[in-house]
């Protein structure tokens, strides 16, 4: 992030989110403050990254209307998880922030990535020795993905389900 900054002057997650709304596709679900997509180079069936809008270094430099976005956002994305399999949908998730212990946050974005290891219905996803040591073998594309996501609470909420 930090050599993507001195060479070009902008947040790389900044830039890569403005090229995700352009083309909406992977786009799982936003508000004015923050973004969800599928990532391009997810590894896992319906791996998310969450992104906020405005450039943040850390979570203590959101302002209120961020901080209150942010569990708006989280609640509307855990929904669609529960929806896509009509269970509680188990998942890791973690932030990146801007290492501490320094006052240089140039260019650093504070964002999430959600890691669910279901595949579909039960079956989960098992990364296997070629995925570990080569490239990922993706069961379905980004695009698949976050199309199920976004029709998960469609079909949930639609008349007579």
């Amino acid at each position: 992030m930090r050599r993507y900054f001195q060479e070009n002057g902008r947040d790389l997650l900044g830039d890569y989110l403005s090229r995700e709304r352009v083309e909406g596709q992977r786009i799982v679900c936003a508000n004015d403050h923050w973004a969800v997509l599928v990532p391009f180079w997810a590894a896992w069936p319906f791996e998310t990254l969450l992104i906020p809008r405005r450039p943040a270094a850390r979570l203590p430099a959101l302002d209120r209307p961020a901080r209150d976005a942010l569990g708006h956002v989280l609640r509307e994305l855990l929904r669609r998880y529960d929806a896509l399999f009509r269970r509680p949908f188990p998942y890791s998730m973690g932030w990146h922030q801007a290492p501490f212990g320094g006052d240089d946050t140039a260019g650093w974005q504070v964002h999430a990535h959600f890691y669910p290891p279901l595949l579909r219905g039960n079956l989960r996803k098992f990364m296997v020795g070629y995925e570990l040591l080569a490239d990922t073998q993706r069961d379905l594309t980004p695009e698949d993905a976050a199309e199920r996501l976004r029709a998960a609470v469609r079909e949930r909420t639609a008349p007579g389900a």
